[in-house]
């Protein structure tokens, strides 16, 4: 298979707005030893791409400092963590029968090679990622998608959501017939663990703003709740022997007024603090009943490979709010701020 030896891309080249994102022609990555290079068909947006831009994750020792998702960003960055496409070469070392493939890229970049490895960087942060039209990946990373129903903008959905929902729901152990609380549930992960929870059998209690609660139901909520209204006591309506998992990508107070909601033994998973870092709450309310606060980044590689079988099957279908262009990437990028969508946003580099 041809291909060309310089590709478009939209890079960022500091910490900044939408403005710090330049289209640039760059010479074609070549894969190393047990990489390829990926042509890429889809590649969604994600809050970690605004985050990243912005510098917003801070550090240990400064929570209010300009950083990427682990530490300093080298710039400048072609970003893009969530990736589709099919392999149009191969690296040393690495399989030929790969050539042609329709696959998706798991983004993480792991602390180990087994199977419960956790995330230390992102594809699009700490390496380049998919505002490309093509990319390179670890051979070990990508996942072969040919047979799978779902379309290429609806692959590209998942890594990064669907995957950190995935790791919130297995890290939390999420059962059949529990009661699970959703925050969050119009966003990117929301979306995502309403329908990974309620195809796990679950009884999901979504909280979302009222112009929003039909496509969260559609989504598989069982009830909706009104995040401007009294949260606690519309909770304790909707689940009045308690809540077994919080599955919850705001955080703020609503960690400490959700806590004691918590039935004895349960799970409050944080994988985000959409509504704030800085929090207070009663640490009796932890030991006293055995629940536990867990922290959650993304996923392992045995998760994501679970979320590929999810996808294979169809099981799961990602909802696209929208599709640009990839010269646009900047647009798309303030759109998916507004948080006026339901569903993943995505470039096509082809379009």
């Amino acid at each position: 298979m041809t291909v060309p030896e310089t590709m478009r891309a939209v890079r960022v080249t500091r910490h900044g707005g939408p403005e710090v994102l330049e289209r640039a022609r760059l010479p074609l990555p070549a894969p190393r030893q047990g990489e390829v290079l990926v042509r890429v068909a889809a590649a969604a947006l994600n809050n970690t791409d605004l985050w990243t831009r912005e510098g917003a994750y801070g550090r240990p020792a400064d929570p209010r400092a300009l950083s990427g998702w682990r530490g300093p960003v080298d710039f400048p960055r072609v970003q893009g963590a969530d990736v589709a496409g099919r392999i149009t070469a191969v690296g040393t070392g690495t399989p030929g029968n790969l050539l042609g493939r329709r696959v998706v890229i798991d983004p993480a970049i792991y602390d180990g090679t087994g199977p419960d490895a956790h995330p230390v960087g992102l594809m699009g942060s700490e390496r380049d990622g998919g505002y490309a039209e093509y990319v390179t990946a670890p051979a070990e990373r990508v996942h072969d998608m040919t047979a799978s129903p779902l379309t290429d903008d609806q692959l590209a959905a998942l890594p990064t959501a669907y995957g950190t929902a995935l790791g919130m729901i297995e890290r939390g152990r999420l059962r059949e017939g529990e009661t699970a609380l959703v925050t969050g549930a119009s966003g990117g992960v929301g979306i995502a663990l309403t329908q990974i929870a309620r195809a796990r059998g679950a009884r999901v209690i979504a909280v979302s703003s009222g112009p929003k609660a039909d496509a969260v139901r559609a989504a598989g909520a069982h009830e909706v709740i009104d995040r401007t209204r009294d949260l606690t006591g519309q909770l304790r309506a909707a689940a009045p022997g308690g809540i077994d998992i919080a599955l919850d990508v705001v955080a703020g107070g609503l960690v400490a007024d959700g806590l004691p909601l918590l039935r004895e033994g349960g799970r409050w998973v944080v994988a985000g603090a959409l509504g704030g870092y800085d929090l207070t709450f009663d640490v009796r309310r932890l030991y006293l009943r055995n629940t536990r606060l867990i922290g959650s980044s993304m996923h392992t590689p045995a998760h994501f490979g679970l979320l590929m079988d999810l996808a294979r099957r169809g099981d799961i279908r990602p909802p696209i709010a929208a599709v640009f262009p990839l010269e646009e990437a900047a647009r798309a990028q303030e759109e998916l701020a507004r948080r006026h969508h339901i569903g993943k946003i995505v470039l096509r580099p082809g379009s």
